[in-house]
C-alpha cells in the first residue's frame, strides 16, 4: 500500500512541472544561504569608507585561491561521501566508516598541505594573479588569516556530504545555515565596529567556519549519526584513497577551470589596463561575478531539481516525461534569463551600487556590464543542456561541455581579444557573451540530439496516470526514498546532487551549481 510521501516522490506520475518547482524551492534556499555567506564579505568591503576601490579588488584577487581550496575539499569530500552511501546500502557499515575515516584525513593533510604551499608563494602568486602594489597588501591582510582557516572549511564542506548521505539532511543544512548566519551577524562588528576592514571579515570567516566545522565534527562523532568518525579509521589506505580521488576528479576539475578562467580574466584585465585602470577592471569583474552568481541563483535551483525528476523517469521508461521536464525547465531559464538581461541592462548603476560605492570604479562599471550581459538568455541552454545530460546518466558530456565553454573558449578569448584592433579591455568583457552563445547553444543542441535519438529508440512506455489520481486510485508502487538537495559548495559554482548510485561509471559524484 502506497503513503502519501511515496506518491508525491513517484516522479513517473502526476505534473512534471510541480515536480521540479517543488524540488526547486529547497535547494534554491539551500544555495542563496550558501552564497550569502561568501557574498556578505564582498559587500561590505565594497563599502568601507576608505579606499575601498583597492580593497574590493584585493579580496577578488584571493578567489582563485579560494577556489583551489574548494577544489581539493570537492576531490575528497565529493568523491568519499557517494562511496560511503554505496557501502551503507549494502549495509557494510565498518567499510563506509572507514572511507569516511580516510576521507577525513585527507581532507585534513591536504588542508595544511595548502597553507604550507600558499604562505611562502603568496606574493609572487598574488602578482601574477593580477595585483599591484595598491592592491597586494589588501589581498595578503586577507589570506594572511584565511588561510589559518583552510583545515576548518575543508572539514565543514568536505565531510557535511557524510551527514547528508545517511539521511539527516535537516542536520547538513545546519551546517551551512549556521556558518551563514555566523558570518552575517560578525562581519559588520569585525569591519566596521572595531574598525578592522579587510582583516575583519577575514576573522569573521574564520569563526564562522569554525563553527560549522564543529558542528559537522560533534554530530559525526555523537549519538545521533548512523556512521560513525572512529581513530581506528583514520588511517589511510591507499586502495580507499584511489577510489576516493577517481570519484572525486569531476569535481575538482570543473571547480579548478573556473579558478582559471578567475586568473585569466584579472591577469589580462591588469597587463591591457595598466597600473590604475587594471585595479579598476579587476573590482569591476568582481562585482559582475558577484552579480551574476545571484541572479544566476533560480535557474540553476530549477535545472538542478529538474535532474532527480529526469533520472527517475529514465529508469521508469517515461521518455515523453524527460522531454517534457528538459523543454520546462529550457522555457522558464530562457524567459527568465531574458527579464534579467533587461533588468541588468536598465539598471546597471543601482545594481553595481550593491557591491561597490567607488564612484570612478561606477563609471567603468556600467559600459563593462552592457557587454558582459549581453545575450545573457544563452546562458539557460548551457544549465539546461548540462542538467539534463547529468540526469541522463551522461556526466562525461556535462563535464565536457562545462570545459568546452570555460576552457576551450573563455580563456583562449580572454587572452587573444583584448589584442585585437582597439578591443582593449572590452575584449575580457566581450569573451563571456561569445562562450555563452557558443558554449550554450553546442551544449543545448547535443543534448536534443541524444534526446532525440533515446526518444526515437525507446519501447512504447506505458503512458503515466493523470495527475488527478490520489493515493486510494494510484496503483502500487515502489517506495521512493525523497529526493533532497546536496550540500552547496562554498564557491560558485557549478555543484549537482551527489548521485548515491555511483558504481554507475558514468555519474559524477557531484557537479558545481554554479556554471562559470
Amino acid at each position: 500500500m502506497n503513503t502519501s510521501d511515496d506518491i508525491k516522490n513517484d516522479f513517473s506520475k502526476g505534473s512534471v512541472r510541480k515536480h521540479i518547482v517543488r524540488l526547486a524551492v529547497p535547494m534554491t534556499v539551500a544555495m542563496l544561504v550558501q552564497m550569502l555567506y561568501n557574498l556578505v564579505d564582498r559587500i561590505y568591503i565594497g563599502h568601507l569608507p576608505e579606499d575601498s576601490a583597492n580593497a574590493f579588488t584585493g579580496l577578488g584577487l584571493t578567489f582563485p585561491i579560494v577556489t583551489l581550496v574548494l577544489a581539493f575539499t570537492n576531490l575528497f569530500g565529493t568523491g568519499g561521501a557517494p562511496l560511503c552511501s554505496i557501502d551503507r546500502g549494502r549495509h557494510e557499515t565498518a567499510h563506509a566508516e572507514k572511507i569516511m575515516g580516510n576521507t577525513f584525513t585527507a581532507l585534513l593533510g591536504c588542508s595544511l598541505l595548502v597553507m604550507a604551499l600558499c604562505y611562502p608563494l603568496m606574493k609572487p602568486i598574488l602578482y601574477l594573479f593580477g595585483a599591484s602594489d595598491a592592491t597586494y597588501p589588501y589581498a595578503a591582510e586577507y589570506l594572511n588569516i584565511y588561510l589559518i582557516g583552510t583545515p576548518l572549511v575543508m572539514l565543514a564542506t568536505g565531510m557535511n556530504g557524510f551527514i547528508n548521505v545517511q539521511g539527516y539532511t535537516k542536520y547538513g543544512m545546519i551546517t551551512v545555515a549556521a556558518g551563514a548566519v555566523v558570518n552575517i551577524a560578525l562581519d559588520p562588528l569585525f569591519i566596521f565596529t572595531f574598525g578592522l576592514g579587510v582583516k575583519g571579515a577575514a576573522i569573521a570567516t574564520v569563526l564562522s567556519q569554525a563553527v560549522s566545522a564543529a558542528w559537522v565534527l560533534l554530530f559525526l562523532c555523537g549519538k545521533k549519526t548512523t556512521l560513525r568518525l572512529r581513530k581506528q579509521y583514520f588511517k589511510p589506505e591507499a586502495r580507499i584513497l584511489k577510489s576516493i580521488i577517481a570519484l572525486g576528479t569531476t569535481g575538482f576539475v570543473m571547480n579548478a577551470s573556473n579558478g582559471a578562467v578567475q586568473i585569466a580574466c584579472n591577469a589580462t584585465l591588469k597587463s591591457v589596463g595598466g597600473v590604475m585602470l587594471g585595479d579598476m577592471y579587476i573590482g569591476i569583474m568582481t562585482a559582475l561575478n558577484s552579480l551574476r552568481d545571484v541572479v544566476s541563483l533560480p535557474i540553476q535551483g530549477l535545472t538542478n531539481a529538474s535532474q532527480p525528476v529526469i533520472g527517475y523517469n529514465l529508469g521508469a521508461g517515461q521518455y515523453r516525461r524527460i522531454w517534457n521536464a528538459m523543454a520546462f525547465t529550457a522555457v522558464i531559464g530562457i524567459v527568465y534569463m531574458a527579464l534579467v538581461w533587461l533588468i541588468l541592462f536598465l539598471f546597471p548603476r543601482p545594481l553595481l551600487s550593491i557591491f561597490v560605492e567607488d564612484q570612478e570604479l561606477l563609471d567603468l562599471g556600467v559600459p563593462a556590464m552592457h557587454l558582459y550581459f549581453f545575450g545573457f538568455f544563452f546562458m539557460a541552454f548551457q544549465f539546461t543542456g548540462q542538467s539534463t545530460f547529468v540526469g541522463l546518466g551522461k556526466a562525461k558530456q556535462a563535464v565536457f561541455f562545462s570545459l568546452f565553454r570555460k576552457i576551450i573558449i573563455v580563456v583562449p578569448l580572454t587572452l587573444l581579444l583584448p589584442r585585437i584592433g582597439t578591443l582593449g579591455v572590452n575584449g575580457v568583457f566581450i569573451a563571456e557573451p561569445i562562450s555563452n552563445l557558443i558554449g550554450g547553444l553546442a551544449s543545448f543542441l547535443t543534448m536534443i540530439f541524444t534526446l532525440r535519438k533515446m526518444l526515437k529508440s525507446a519501447p512504447e512506455a506505458t503512458p503515466a496516470p493523470p495527475a488527478a489520481e490520489t493515493a486510494e486510485t494510484a496503483p502500487a508502487s515502489a517506495a521512493e526514498p525523497e529526493a533532497t538537495p546536496a550540500p552547496p559548495a562554498t564557491e560558485t559554482a557549478e555543484t549537482a546532487p551527489a548521485n548515491e548510485a555511483a558504481e554507475t561509471a558514468e555519474l559524477p559524484p557531484a557537479l558545481p551549481p554554479t556554471e562559470e
